[in-house]
């Protein structure tokens, strides 16, 4: 295991999509960045654009000292989808004094408790739908865009069904397992949902989830 006794500008734990992505913009721009994984087919992947990347057995503070991690000046801990393992590698990159730790969440109860131990929160998934809303809203270009083979971000019209209800009334989350990012009400755009907004029929919403669960909506709604 390579040990960096000289600071290095970004350290990236765990090459995901969002991980590897953002370790190959990082390189591309000419920074110095050390990647680890636990992954070995992954490693093997991101070496085609560095050698600082490393196979980690396990991420205790231990094994990520012998990195030499703590020498980065910033680290984002790619981790979101396991996430008891993104809290504890974040506390031990911290505990490391690491001046800057930047975590991947996704769920707002994650961010949360990552926040509370020190780290900087990014929601790729969620920041992403909101931008890619914006701009459906705005433009009208887009009915629906695809994150990927089963995530969906689509516009569904309201319809008597819901007329009247507020956001939370509505139980488009708990009953279709669907998040609400941005709604359009004639000329008005909101991307900052508030769970008491009064629904109207009419009202275009955009919101994000399985495809499945999109197309329930719709069936419930009556617009398919």
């Amino acid at each position: 295991m390579f040990n960096y006794k000289s600071v290095v500008e970004f350290g990236i734990i765990g090459i995901g999509r969002f991980g590897f992505s953002l370790a190959k913009a990082l390189i591309e721009a000419g920074r110095e960045v050390i990647v680890l994984d636990c992954d070995e087919n992954k490693i093997k992947h991101i070496r085609s654009l560095t050698d600082n990347a490393f196979v980690v057995d396990n991420l205790d503070k231990e094994t990520l000292q012998e990195t030499g991690i703590q020498n980065c000046k910033t680290v984002f801990v790619c981790i979101g989808e396991k996430i008891d393992i993104s809290i504890l590698t974040t506390l031990n990159v911290i505990n490391l004094g690491v001046p800057r730790v930047i975590s991947k969440a996704i769920t707002y109860e994650q961010g949360c408790v990552l926040e509370k131990i020190g780290a900087e929160v990014v929601y790729p998934e969620s920041d992403m739908a909101i931008r890619i809303a914006n701009r459906l809203l705005n433009e009208e270009a887009l009915e629906f865009i695809e994150l990927n083979n089963d995530i969906h971000i689509e516009k569904v019209k309201i319809t008597s069904k819901l007329d009247g209800k507020t956001i939370i009334q509505s139980k488009i989350r708990d009953d279709f397992n669907l998040n609400i990012i941005a709604m359009e009400r004639g000329r008005n755009t909101i991307i900052e949902i508030d769970p008491s907004h009064i629904l109207r029929e009419d009202d275009l919403i955009v919101v994000i989830g399985k495809k499945n669960n999109i197309r329930n909506l719709e069936d419930f709604l009556g617009n398919k």
